[in-house]
């Protein structure tokens, strides 16, 4: 369907407008004609019949996926081993030589920390060199002339929150303190004032140039074996 739009515009009518007489003067203003097919809006792309072009402009989808900044991001905090400090997440036989060493340690009783390392499958590691007698290489290895000082850094790397190790494998092990298996560069503050409570600053400054934990540290097998308390890397 065509639809003319005409504009007649008559200059009788002007006349009459301004209060002048119509008369053989009068004029006939040129007519335009505007020819409108449906479906197409003049100067623009075609539209479907029944169809309203939106006078809104059209807003993108937001279909970009995450910035590569933020997913690295994600990934590497997925990436840093968790932190533990409810024993009751412990496995019976870790926790049974857990509490035992505890409490040797809390008792100053070296009687029974002996028992508790001559009831282990096999020695476990004090040192990274051979040794002797393992009380007495651990009475030696302590600041004080009593062996106490050992048995407080025991206590303490006991109490220290912990991380669960190479599950599934044949060193499957419990940790503690487990800033041995964390990443030191990316200690928090809060973090940080937990590993000085075994630490000074001094010692921290060298493992950052080792970039290893350096200090005293516990390993047991899930199956309640004792690997090791030992220092150094």
């Amino acid at each position: 369907m065509i639809v003319r739009l005409r504009i007649l515009l008559v200059a009788a009518s002007v006349a009459v407008a301004v209060g002048v007489p119509c008369g053989a003067g009068a004029k006939t203003v040129k007519t335009d004609t505007i020819t409108v097919t449906p479906g197409q809006v003049p100067g623009g792309p075609a539209i479907p019949e029944g169809e309203v072009p939106s006078v809104l402009p059209s807003v993108p989808e937001d279909t970009e996926p995450a910035t590569e900044a933020g997913a690295a991001a994600t990934e590497d905090q997925a990436a840093l081993p968790e932190v533990l400090y409810d024993l009751g997440q412990l496995p019976p036989p870790v926790a049974r030589m857990h509490a035992q060493m505890l409490e040797a340690a809390l008792g100053a009783d070296f009687s029974r920390l002996r028992m508790v390392l001559e009831s282990n499958e096999m020695p476990p590691t004090l040192s990274l060199t051979e040794i002797g007698d393992p009380i007495e290489f651990l009475k030696e290895s302590s600041g004080d002339t009593d062996g106490l000082e050992i048995l407080g850094i025991l206590a303490d790397t006991l109490s220290a929150g912990f991380v669960h190790v190479d599950v599934g494998t044949a060193q499957e092990m419990y940790i503690w303190p487990y800033f041995a298996r964390y990443p030191l560069n990316r200690l928090t503050p809060q973090q940080k004032v937990e590993m000085y409570r075994l630490i000074t600053s001094a010692d921290f400054a060298e493992m950052e140039d080792y970039g290893v934990w350096l200090f005293y540290r516990v390993g047991i097998g899930k199956d309640g074996t004792l690997h090791y308390f030992v220092a150094g890397e």
